[in-house]
């Protein structure tokens, strides 16, 4: 494990550097994504499920987490709506540091980017938004996914976002369906409000989706 900071001028952290290797897919391997812009799960805006979550949420100082962030449309339309604590993370730096420059000015104060691994990540948040992190996960850490996303909840906070609600071949994007994720949610005591198949989605993936919430 390597371990970096670089801070603000304020002091505040910028940018820390968090990287294992126990996952085949990889810092190298998501990097290389980027690299070559082979980023298939990338819309290209905040997708029109979580967007109409994010509408409802009242509440700008709640501590929101997005995990697998990528490009990270969500978090540039949170800080639109005001949110004040928001933190992201993805194992490629090429993104987080994509994020740093882009939203320069938020960091260390609305805004939180970290480059490495969720399921080493410390600290407690009210509400994580998923979205495509558990699909880019192999079938083999699904378990590991429900126990890390207990672990950085606080009590009575939410897991919410889309899923997919079908099957690939190979992956990644790694499939599943609902009845899998209300066992995996079930074996960590989560209480589900909702997994029901997206009404709203874009219209390439109509039908594929389901929409998740749960409460620690």
């Amino acid at each position: 494990m390597l371990k970096g900071e670089v801070a603000t001028g304020t002091g505040q952290p910028l940018f820390i550097y968090i990287w294992y290797m126990e996952n085949p897919l990889n810092s190298a391997y998501w990097n290389h994504r980027y690299e070559q812009q082979d980023t298939g799960w990338d819309i290209g805006y905040v997708s029109t499920p979580l967007k109409m979550y994010i509408d409802q949420l009242t509440n700008k100082s709640t501590s929101i987490l997005i995990p697998g962030c990528g490009n990270s449309y969500e978090a540039g339309y949170l800080l639109q709506q005001g949110f004040t604590n928001i933190t992201l993370v993805d194992i490629a730096p090429l993104p987080a540091q994509k994020i740093i420059g882009q939203f320069g000015t938020y960091i260390g104060q609305q805004l939180t980017v970290i480059a490495g691994d969720f399921f080493h990540l410390q600290g407690q948040y009210d509400l994580v938004l998923e979205q495509t992190f558990f699909s880019a996960l192999p079938p083999s850490m699904r378990n590991a996914y429900v126990k890390q996303m207990h672990a950085v909840l606080k009590p009575g906070g939410k897991l919410a976002g889309v899923l997919f609600n079908r099957e690939f071949d190979g992956g990644p994007p790694f499939g599943a369906q609902i009845p899998t994720y209300e066992a995996l949610l079930h074996s960590q005591h989560f209480t589900i409000q909702t997994l029901a198949p997206c009404y709203n989605s874009i219209e390439p993936r109509a039908g594929t989706e389901a929409f998740l919430i749960a409460v620690k």
